[in-house]
């Protein structure tokens, strides 16, 4: 009898151990939110994917954090540089030229000549996602647009990539022509430019840059050239 009680005592332990250690461990992921789940990510190499390829904040959020905000819903998109026209920068690699899904743009002069250069939204909207990206990305902000009055698209997203500084944090609303970055290299990846692309599927992967597939992405320039602010 002695030994059958010492026994179930010891089981009783080790299930109120292992339940509330997984309580805590719920918990702390639950209450850390994003930050843990990149702060993981950095940590374990392997575990790439995810979090770190999609943005932190969810669609199901949009509709109410833009009803709520409604001096951020989008007016009009400019460029990215050289606001509001592109002035003083060229394309070096066009959206569809050798398969590319976005846009490269460098300054006049070339080379790292534009390394610091200021990166502006091109519309009014919400950050979703501003952080390090692996795989050639470099720093990189996602941010969505609301288009209330668009006959076509509800939402659509701009990417901006190879950053050397970033200026915003998901959660940040921000006007149209607010400095979100500057160009930079990847770390010395690429000579200096900006990486920008338009998407009307919001929230997907990062993607891979390339891609004869071009579903969900947008021509940057034509999607701005018709929809300039009035």
């Amino acid at each position: 009898m002695g030994k059958l009680f010492s026994l179930t005592i010891v089981v009783l332990a080790f299930i109120s151990f292992s339940f509330f250690n997984q309580k805590e461990e719920v918990k702390t992921a639950t209450d850390s939110g994003p930050k843990a789940v990149k702060t993981s990510i950095k940590a374990d190499p392997d575990s790439l994917g995810n979090a770190q390829f999609f943005p932190v904040i969810k669609p199901e959020k949009y509709d109410n954090i833009f009803r709520n905000n409604t001096g951020y819903f989008s007016d009009g998109f400019d460029f990215p540089v050289g606001k509001p026209n592109g002035d003083n920068y060229f394309k070096a690699l066009d959206f569809g030229q050798r398969m590319h899904l976005g846009e490269d743009w460098n300054g006049m002069g070339g080379g790292n000549t534009d390394l610091g250069d200021p990166v502006y939204t091109a519309a009014s909207g919400l950050v979703v996602y501003a952080d390090e990206v692996c795989c050639g990305w470099g720093n990189t902000v996602r941010i969505i647009h609301f288009l209330p009055y668009h006959s076509e698209y509800k939402y659509v997203e701009t990417v901006y990539s190879h950053l050397h500084n970033v200026y915003v944090e998901p959660g940040d609303l921000i006007s149209r022509g607010e400095k979100i970055g500057s160009i930079g290299n990847a770390k010395g990846r690429y000579s200096a430019h900006l990486h920008f692309e338009m998407r009307d599927f919001v929230n997907m992967s990062m993607g891979p840059g390339y891609s004869e597939d071009k579903f969900g992405y947008l021509h940057p320039t034509d999607f701005i050239n018709l929809n300039r602010p009035e």
